[in-house]
């Protein structure tokens, strides 16, 4: 490959991502807040630096972190890599979910340097990017994207062209409201078929293979099967991200009455204290609303992803 790469962000996701990155050759050199995170990768040939400020010489920068205050410093910010008088990237590819008013922020401070951003969200985590399932929406300047679309092709499985500004992080949000909504429906509806003697493992089988089945009710089986919520996307990231797309249906004018709903049971199962399990525990919560103590059923099943 021809440019060389910069990587802002080794969390769950973007330490996979790096590893595709890696394994197809890229030249990447990565920042992480905590170092200690990053380092592992240097064994797979990537070069780990001790500020974004680094990496304002490499042609792409992606940068994957926790929230839009991140962005802004780890772009923009004193030691960001657009901090360099002399130096800066030709494109940046910010993956993280931020509001519409960051996002501006960024792109006024990328365009005064000369440097195009691309919003690119993904859908799916670390276990799917493993299995080149992943996915991702893009959005900014078309040569931008041309130039930059081989390594977001590394990814997984398909890239989709959605715009020319922001359009990419409304699509994302968009597909969060949706998990939402979907994996509360599969919550309601799995508690009501066991609560007449059919056990989970048999009824989500059905399920998954009628039409109604889908590559997301497959992945997420195991979990509703077992009671496994070792987190994959919890209920405070979710939280963050209903209050996004709910915020633009207002801008907009679009109704989200399903949306606003599962936004208020989201908010009750935080209080409830469980906003750092995975958001598959929207099972519990159906279960104790129809006075139910669900038990693990201990059944290996499939993921659908292998």
């Amino acid at each position: 490959m021809t440019h060389s790469i910069g990587w802002i962000g080794t969390g769950r996701m973007g330490y996979a991502l790096v590893e595709r990155l890696l394994d197809s050759g890229c030249d990447v050199s990565v920042y992480n807040r905590t170092r200690a995170k990053a380092e592992p990768l240097a064994a797979s040939g990537a070069k780990i630096v001790d500020s974004p400020a680094e990496l304002a010489d490499r042609d792409i920068v992606f940068t994957m972190v926790a929230g839009p205050e991140d962005v802004i410093e780890v772009t923009l910010g004193e030691k960001g890599v657009l901090s360099r008088d002399e130096a800066a990237p030709k494109i940046i590819i910010d993956s993280t979910t931020i509001d519409p008013e960051a996002s501006a922020t960024l792109r006024r401070g990328a365009e005064r340097r000369g440097t195009a951003v691309l919003a690119a969200p993904v859908s799916g985590n670390p276990k799917v990017v493993k299995s080149g399932k992943l996915t991702s929406v893009v959005s900014g300047p078309r040569h931008a994207f041309d130039q930059a679309r081989p390594y977001l092709e590394m990814y997984g499985r398909k890239v989709t062209y959605v715009g020319a500004t922001d359009e990419a992080r409304l699509v994302k949000i968009c597909h969060n409201l949706l998990l939402g909504v979907l994996t509360q429906t599969l919550a309601e509806i799995t508690v009501l078929a066991e609560k007449a003697g059919v056990s989970r493992a048999d009824f989500l089988a059905f399920i998954n293979d009628s039409v109604m089945g889908s590559t997301f009710t497959r992945y997420k089986t195991p979990a509703f099967v077992n009671l496994d919520f070792e987190p994959t996307f919890t209920w405070h990231l979710l939280r963050k991200d209903f209050e996004l797309g709910l915020e633009q249906g207002r801008d907009l004018d679009v109704p989200l009455p399903a949306s606003a709903l599962v936004h208020q049971i989201v908010i009750d199962g935080i209080g409830r204290g469980l906003g750092d399990l995975d958001f598959a525990a929207l099972l519990e919560l159906a279960a104790s609303g129809a006075g139910m103590e669900l038990e693990p059923e201990d059944v290996e099943i499939s993921d659908g992803l292998s």
